[in-house]
């Protein structure tokens, strides 16, 4: 995994994600054949149960030295128009949101959309075709191994 994370428990997400078959979308930015750049998007939950079919975006990773000059925003758009080519219903996001806006993602609060974290103002969605109306969003059990 690119040096962007302070350990390698992202990394060890991405592998465990991976190994159990979890990883729905998993787009690289290369350059000279070294990876600059990662983003993985994997199912989530909503409970109550609907029929909804939604990705969680996580990790977005660009090595440092190629930050803000677009590599990010390539994977994240491409990324999202996957999720829309392979008829997904909406994607998640735990991030930034004056970076995410500018891809569509709202305060997921707004929909009724919790998730398991307790996390606000950073949680977020952007809708492709509907959204569940409410509940809480749960990610792959992948990710509960690494919380620190």
């Amino acid at each position: 995994m690119l040096s962007t994370f302070p350990s390698n428990a992202e990394s060890k997400l991405v592998n465990a994600i991976r190994e159990n078959d979890n990883a729905v979308i998993s787009l690289v930015a290369t350059l000279d054949e070294k990876i600059i750049g990662h983003i993985l998007f994997s199912p989530v939950t909503t409970h109550p149960s609907t029929h909804e079919k939604g990705l969680g975006l996580a990790p977005v990773a660009v090595d440092p030295a190629y930050q803000s000059k677009g590599v990010g925003s390539k994977l994240i758009r491409a990324g999202l128009q996957m999720c829309i080519d392979q008829q997904y219903d909406y994607a998640v996001v735990f991030g930034n949101p004056k970076y995410y806006t500018r891809f569509g993602f709202q305060k997921a609060r707004g929909f009724g959309l919790q998730n398991e974290y307790g996390v606000d103002d950073q949680f977020m969605v952007v809708k492709f075709k509907s959204l569940p109306v409410g509940g809480l969003v749960k990610y792959v059990s992948e990710f509960s191994l690494f919380l620190v």
